[in-house]
């Protein structure tokens, strides 16, 4: 057997594993064009067409399924034997790529970055920051932070710190010529920092507990952003109120550079978690992430 036979195998087999050329290439860290080359000289060698190609989708053909079913579980035992031998060794090693929205970066992975690098150096942590939902699996990335309602059910999900609360905040010059909001209803009179999210293009609808439901408010302004990050920074510009978690707004607050409004009907939620898929075979290198992030909770 060639030794360029063995790209072949491998890139068809993580082609077929994600079931696009986008993800498989981040993985195997070449361009897609290059993994598909490899997987047109191993079908040229073969004689046979292993992957049908469109422009939206890659699907495997009867051939493609049945070589898979033989090259598939060789390969996966020669991953595996790689990962014994990190275990061997107590080294978790290689690319660890996480997504993640920008605001659970800096409010539960940021804080603990630091300490699982210095406790696994031999670990290459690639971060990923994206404001809309994504598909971790088709991405091609190991796991994925983000709120607990927008975790996927048939994803393991582990918390990351504890519940979160809502705060509606402005600055005092804002509230000076804008009276107060007693009641979300109020919000109709105000111009609030809007959020869009990325994915969809819809707008995020703010949510207040009403008699032990949550009721959503279709909020106006003049400002929309995409960074969830930054509507703390509007309302401290004084461009109106913002709806954010009061982890990120209780500084401003006590440094009276912030109020908080309408305290009464802020909901909690359950909080972040990283999640990720359910496989029998976890790499070494997340689970060092799963088993510190458990450690930080106990």
């Amino acid at each position: 057997m060639k030794l360029k036979q063995l790209d072949g195998l491998v890139a068809f087999w993580k082609v077929a594993e994600h079931r696009g050329f986008t993800a498989a290439a981040a993985e195997l860290e070449v361009s897609p064009s290059a993994l598909s080359q490899a997987i047109r000289q191993l079908e040229t060698r073969l004689g046979v067409l292993l992957l049908h190609r469109t422009t939206r989708s890659v699907s495997l053909t009867e051939a493609g399924e049945i070589y898979l079913a033989r090259v598939g579980p060789a390969l996966g035992q020669v991953v595996e034997a790689g990962e014994e031998l990190n275990v061997l060794q107590g080294r978790p090693s290689g690319i660890l790529r996480l997504n993640a929205a920008r605001i659970s970066i800096a409010m539960v992975l940021q804080p603990m970055l630091a300490g699982f690098l210095k406790a696994n150096p031999h670990v290459q942590l690639e971060l990923t920051n994206d404001e809309g939902f994504v598909d971790i699996v088709e991405r091609g990335f190991d796991a994925g932070i983000r709120l607990g309602e927008s975790v996927q059910r048939d994803m393991i999900a582990v918390p990351l710190g504890g519940p979160i609360s809502v705060a509606v905040v402005a600055s005092p010059a804002y509230l000076a010529n804008n009276p107060a909001p007693v009641h979300p209803d109020d919000l109709a009179d105000h111009n609030c920092v809007r959020f869009r999210f990325a994915g969809t293009g819809a707008i995020h609808k703010w949510e207040f507990l009403m008699k032990d439901r949550l009721v959503e408010y279709e909020v106006a302004g003049n400002l929309t952003i995409s960074d969830t990050i930054f509507s703390v920074e509007a309302a401290l510009e004084g461009v109106g109120l913002a709806y954010t978690f009061e982890q990120l707004a209780l500084p401003h607050i006590k440094a009276k550079r912030l109020k908080r409004v309408l305290v009464p009907f802020s909901p909690t939620f359950p909080g972040f978690y990283l999640y990720y898929p359910s496989r029998r075979n976890q790499s070494t290198k997340l689970k060092a992430l799963v088993e510190y992030v458990s450690g930080r909770r106990s």
